[in-house]
């Protein structure tokens, strides 16, 4: 079974930065870092689920939504078995509900999400 589990959201201005960490346990990380797309996607109530940034699995190369390309940054940490979401310059319209995702070939795997929200 894979368990992922957000943390880092809150409450902040616009403006600010909030980092989010996704952490799951050594084992389960080294399956799914080698063999998923690893994310982060956002939703807001009565909105579908978009995704923000990933990694992809084969090049390892990081990828952004229009939305947050230059602002936020995706990384993976080995030692803390986690993905790293580092946001900054966050602003009102990116308060949403953050999931972690392990995409694997036959099923998506989702944190329980943290949440985000941004004052103006």
């Amino acid at each position: 079974q894979v368990q992922l589990v957000e943390f880092g959201g809150g409450t902040v201005q616009a403006g600010e930065s909030l980092t989010l960490s996704c952490k799951t346990t050594q084992t389960t990380a080294r399956f799914i870092f080698n063999n998923c797309e690893m994310g982060w996607y956002r939703q807001v109530a009565g909105k579908e689920r978009e995704r923000v940034s990933w990694i992809d699995k084969g090049t390892r190369d990081t990828k952004y939504a229009a939305f947050v390309q230059g602002r936020f940054v995706i990384s993976r940490d080995d030692v803390k078995n986690s993905i790293d979401l580092q946001m900054n310059n966050l602003q009102t319209e990116d308060t949403a509900m953050y999931y972690c995702s392990a995409l694997c070939t036959i099923t998506q795997y989702w944190g329980q999400g943290t949440q985000v929200t941004v004052s103006s």
